[in-house]
């Protein structure tokens, strides 16, 4: 039974904050409307090829006042005014996470208000709900995929395929709050592929997005990597990331220029593999589940090649297809505001007991 949330609550003020990673970040919302989204980055962890915990906990120190500040005044929001406190529990770096729990349960101490404990992969799905004035940014994108309907958001049940340098799953979304994972990669996320293979590339991190603007360039077919085998709808990219080891390792040994002379080809080979396993997948999802509304979330579906297959499926199997904005691919407070939202409307709070979670179970 689908909840009219709607109807539930007309004036509700939520506070988002994330801090799973490597950014600090904080989110106004108005009910289900987004009123600022401030993020701050860590620029420091490129000198190191990768985030380093330690050092992304201290940057969230340092910043997360000031976010949360600048964005109250950004939403020109009284703390006053705050209805709720949403943070992310997890998961995420624990460092991190620590950082953002412990202010949002002193924050909503002091104003005594309730604590909303959200789950950051979840957070990512719902981004797909975010309302802002007009909402015009994704009205168009989802324009551009669905000439012919005036839907903006997904409909229940849809499937969401969150991709990160972190998680690859599928997600089969019966509601706001109602969700199940229908596969899963077993040792490596689709994100993580992306940046150790500019890792062993020589390019600086993060790699992914290096990649997809390298593979623009190149030429898809021309190497072959392995599409691994695996049951069911789960994942693996560890394979192919010792392959991508062995094939750099070994066309090094005979041209040290290898790389630097067919950089973008490789880029665009890799890229295709990995798409190729994503996109198959979902294809298998969707015809299982017999669903052909199709979401995807999180910071690789900020990926040119992945949002042009999506494309391609949407006309070869009749898909709607939705794409969030590049805003809310990578983490935000604002996906962590709507689902504070929504878990608002149903009262779902958690205590001052709560505490960070580095693993954390849909």
């Amino acid at each position: 039974m689908i909840i009219n949330y709607r109807s539930m609550n007309k004036d509700v003020y939520i506070l988002g904050i994330e801090s799973s990673c490597d950014e600090t970040a904080a989110a106004v919302f108005h009910n289900d409307l987004m009123l600022s989204n401030v993020i701050a980055s860590q620029d420091i962890h490129k000198l190191y090829g990768g985030v380093v915990p330690e050092l992304a906990s201290r940057a969230h120190q340092q910043k997360i006042i000031l976010v949360v500040d600048a964005a109250l005044k950004e939403a020109k929001v009284s703390k006053n005014d705050l209805s709720a406190v949403a943070f992310t529990r997890g998961p995420g770096l624990i460092g991190a996470l620590l950082v953002g729990v412990s202010f949002a349960k002193s924050m909503a101490l002091a104003l005594e208000i309730p604590l909303i404990e959200v789950n950051h992969m979840q957070a990512h799905v719902l981004a797909h709900f975010i309302q802002r004035n007009g909402n015009e940014k994704l009205r168009m994108q989802n324009a551009e995929l669905n000439p012919k309907s005036e839907i903006r958001n997904p409909k229940f049940p849809f499937l969401c395929l969150t991709v990160s340098g972190g998680h690859t799953q599928i997600v089969l979304v019966k509601d706001y709050l109602d969700m199940q994972i229908i596969g899963e990669t077993l040792d490596d996320a689709a994100g993580e592929a992306f940046d150790k293979g500019a890792k062993i590339m020589g390019l600086p991190y993060p790699g992914g997005p290096l990649i997809d603007e390298l593979a623009k360039k190149g030429n898809p077919n021309a190497y072959k990597f392995p599409h691994p085998y695996v049951e069911r709808l789960n994942f693996s990219f560890s394979g192919l990331k010792t392959s991508m080891l062995y094939f750099i390792r070994d066309n090094m040994k005979n041209d040290s220029l290898f790389v630097e002379k067919n950089k973008a080809d490789i880029c665009a080979s890799l890229q295709r593999t990995i798409i190729e396993v994503l996109i198959d997948k979902l294809q298998l999802a969707a015809m299982q589940h017999g669903i052909k509304e199709i979401a995807i979330a999180g910071g690789v579906s900020a990926n040119s090649g992945l949002r042009s297959a999506l494309s391609a499926m949407k006309e070869k199997e009749g898909w709607n297809v939705y794409i969030p904005d590049f805003e809310f691919c990578t983490d935000n407070a604002a996906m962590i505001a709507i689902a504070g939202y929504y878990k608002y409307l149903v009262k779902d709070f958690a205590d001052q007991s709560v505490t960070p979670l580095a693993r954390m179970e849909f």
